[in-house]
């Protein structure tokens, strides 16, 4: 089954390259969206997949970068979208 969600990373995630951790995790589990940087200092990320990958690729992404201090994490249940091929990183 598959799933889609928003997640909110919050903490040291910017600058460190936490973002091309995102996406090379999740072209590894195969996980389609985007990540990006948010103003208000947080890593916003949409990961659509099979259930059980996206649920990892959460976790990974809480505690695997190694430069990363990820204090709070926000996860929310979003539709799945067709418009999504592969991952990217979206700028500013």
């Amino acid at each position: 089954m598959k799933k889609a969600v928003k997640v909110y990373y919050r903490g040291t995630v910017q600058g460190i390259f936490f973002r091309q951790f995102i996406k090379e995790s999740a072209d590894k589990l195969g996980i389609k969206g985007f990540a990006r940087n948010l103003e208000d200092g947080r890593v916003e990320a949409w990961l659509q997949g099979e259930s059980d990958k996206v649920d990892e690729m959460i976790e990974v992404c809480r505690t695997g970068h190694k430069h990363a201090m990820v204090k709070n994490v926000e996860v929310k249940e979003e539709r799945l979208q067709d418009d999504f091929r592969d991952f990217k990183i979206l700028h500013f």
